[in-house]
């Protein structure tokens, strides 16, 4: 996984953050990961870890988490995907969580490929417990170190968050060192 990312999803160069943050590196994980090997490898990574929680339902944030969450679902985990839209969707059925019906109580892993300052995962957190799940855990595919690793483990303790690999571990000889 290390090197599918290294390989396909950092890119050198002067960049906006989500966060809003700038940085000299920018991470695109999905380059790596919607490429058979990367798939293939975070699929069997996300499914071992949601079945070692005792999850129900893998999901996030989309975009961040789709790729994720069906992964974890090609490789086997026997339980459901859903997507947290960032609002509610106005027509339709007006759902802001979407995928198969996740029923009161359902154990979530929440899952993002990139996490900086956490943001995005604690909207996903904030909108499955709204929705009336349990959060059993988070998972990342990079953590860039940044301060977002704190803020989750804040929210969602005495749940585990569980990065895959960091920033040191992707681009260790970064200029500033973070």
């Amino acid at each position: 996984m290390i090197a599918e990312l290294r390989e396909h999803a950092l890119m050198i160069g002067r960049v906006t953050l989500t966060s809003g943050r700038e940085a000299d590196y920018y991470v695109d994980a999905k380059r790596a990961i919607l490429l058979p090997a990367g798939f293939a490898a975070l699929g069997e990574l996300v499914a071992a870890e949601a079945t070692r929680l005792g999850a129900s339902a893998v999901g996030g944030l989309t975009m961040g988490a789709d790729p994720i969450a069906c992964a974890a679902l090609a490789a086997g985990f026997d339980g459901k995907a859903f997507f947290v839209r960032k609002e509610a969707k106005q027509h339709g059925l007006q759902r802001r969580i979407e995928g198969p019906t996740l029923e009161p109580g359902e154990r979530c892993l929440i899952v993002e490929d990139v996490v900086t300052s956490g943001g995005s995962t604690l909207e996903a957190i904030a909108a499955v417990r709204d929705a009336g799940h349990e959060i059993v855990g988070v998972v990342s595919v990079l953590d860039r170190q940044a301060g977002g690793a704190e803020a989750i483990e804040k929210a969602i303790k005495p749940a585990p968050y569980v990065p895959f690999t960091t920033i040191d571990e992707i681009y260790p000889d970064r200029p500033d060192g973070k």
